[in-house]
């Protein structure tokens, strides 16, 4: 028995580890199996860095809408995973699909999206808002991000940035899984702005899946 499998939503969320080694390979790789899986409006899909004596690298977890939905993209995972990524290994519950340090890599990713204590989110609910110049109101009533936090300023707990703040989001914003909530970590920018502490490296990954 492991926790993994008792936790609520563990067969809602699917890991893949199909041997990414950075987070910008790893991001291209959720937009690629997100279309081609045609996972529904609602799914989650994260990051996560794996550092394991066998394994290091970044895994990515898909978190389908319901357990109906993570079937379906089980199967076309499997049947994609035959034809095209022999050595990927991935995880739904207590389904198991490739090699086995592939699959535990998998394991892990779909663990930490589970019970929501780490995971860096690519594809999630209102994403498609933050584009442009949006602000601290917007992000948290349009989107699925819980909060947001700005760096080196106190942790008192408070209401957070003024929502009225711009926000300038250089169209790439990935919150991350902190303690059950979606956490957005934000900078001070020129003219009172904020921005994501990430920063597009070179640029916004996988423009062409706007």
């Amino acid at each position: 028995m492991t926790e993994q499998h008792e936790a609520p939503g563990v067969h809602s969320v699917i890991g893949v580890d199909a041997g990414t080694a950075t987070l910008r390979e790893a991001d291209h790789l959720i937009h690629d199996l997100v279309d081609r899986l045609d996972l529904p409006p609602g799914t989650i899909a994260c990051t996560h860095l794996i550092r394991t004596a066998e394994r290091r690298g970044t895994a990515i977890s898909l978190a389908a809408p319901d357990d109906a939905a993570a079937d379906a993209a089980w199967g076309s995972l499997a049947a994609l995973a035959a034809r095209e990524m022999s050595a990927a290994g991935a995880v739904l519950g207590e389904r198991l699909y490739g090699p086995a340090e592939s699959a535990r890599a998998a394991a892990l990713a779909a663990a930490e999206h589970v019970h929501r204590r780490c995971g860096r989110a690519v594809v999630f609910p209102g994403v498609h808002h933050l584009t442009g110049t949006v602000t601290v109101a917007e992000v948290l009533t349009r989107t699925v991000i819980d909060r947001v936090t700005v760096l080196g300023t106190p942790s008192t707990g408070g209401p957070g940035p003024d929502p009225a703040t711009p926000v300038l989001t250089r169209d790439h914003v990935r919150p991350e899984w902190r303690d059950g909530q979606l956490l957005l970590a934000l900078v001070p920018a020129a003219g009172g702005a904020l921005a994501p502490f990430e920063v597009p490296n070179p640029t916004p990954c996988c423009a062409d899946h706007a």
